[in-house]
């Protein structure tokens, strides 16, 4: 799996009840409205707003409208994942179940560079940079990198 080029097809949603994609493609297609002012895409921006809050309920995710997601991610079950809207997530990326990419007291945020795997459960807080390629642990806690044994 590349670190730099999206796998797009990933994120495609081949049926209706895909909770996570669906989430995806909401803040997508949001993002893309957002680029342009006219009156049509402010309407389109409120449209996905309505379907972000339903497909996070649905989904238990937190996940911003505005946050920084490279093409590819992948959510296999995204409930109870949490992502601070200042996070970076690279390309191919993979989010399992109640994993948490937040901030410190200190302040920063995590950068996930491409194609890294988070397990079930991990946090990483605070401004920690992934390297491309890595995995990170189901439950781990993850405030420095490279992580100290």
């Amino acid at each position: 799996m590349s670190a730099t080029i999206p796998d797009w097809s990933r994120e495609k949603v081949t049926a209706f009840w895909q909770p996570s994609k669906q989430l995806l493609k909401t803040i997508r297609r949001y993002q893309k409205q957002e680029q342009r002012s006219d009156v049509f895409s402010r309407l389109q921006r409120r449209l996905c707003a309505l379907e972000h809050r339903f497909w996070s309920v649905v989904t238990g995710a937190d996940i911003p409208l505005t946050c920084n997601i490279g093409g590819g991610l992948l959510m296999p079950h995204p409930n109870g994942i949490v992502i601070h809207p200042d996070a970076v997530i690279g390309v191919n990326c993979l989010l399992f179940q109640q994993v948490t990419l937040g901030t410190r007291r200190g302040g920063g945020v995590p950068v996930l560079e491409g194609h890294v795997d988070v397990g079930a459960g991990a946090k990483v807080l605070g401004p920690v940079i992934v390297p491309a390629h890595s995995e990170i642990s189901a439950n781990a806690v993850v405030t420095t990198w490279p992580p100290k044994s």
